[in-house]
């Protein structure tokens, strides 16, 4: 469904699990800010990022994404996601399936998370 499980036919895009791969803190804007490390490799991070500067890049969801990312908790699937986020922002999130599945296929191809039900290669 939706390009992101070509080889995995019979998977539901709804009945899937999003789990994230990094941390993540909130602003001053109390939005998220996702901690993507600069360097994978803790031996070049630690040889390459002067002490003084953060190990990470953040990436900054906005009002949408922020809500979402928070509901990715690892129990949540992908249906009861676009349910919550229909009931807390109504028709400014319209149409919340194609709206999330397209932010989250986006969040997978960049490794900001995977899926429970799918090992990533």
């Amino acid at each position: 469904m939706f390009g992101l499980f070509k080889e995995k036919e019979e998977l539901n895009y709804l009945e899937m699990t999003p789990l994230r791969n990094y941390e993540h803190e909130l602003n001053e804007s109390k939005l998220i800010d996702v901690l993507v490390p600069k360097f994978k490799n803790e031996f070049l991070r630690d040889f390459l990022v002067p002490r003084s500067r953060s190990p990470y890049i953040k990436a900054n969801l906005d009002e949408f994404g922020s809500e979402t990312w928070l509901l990715m908790n690892g129990e949540n699937k992908v249906e009861l996601i676009a349910d919550k986020l229909n009931e807390k922002f109504g028709d400014r999130i319209q149409p919340v399936l194609g709206r999330l599945t397209t932010f989250l296929t986006q969040l997978y191809k960049n490794g900001f998370i995977s899926f429970k039900e799918i090992e990533r290669k």
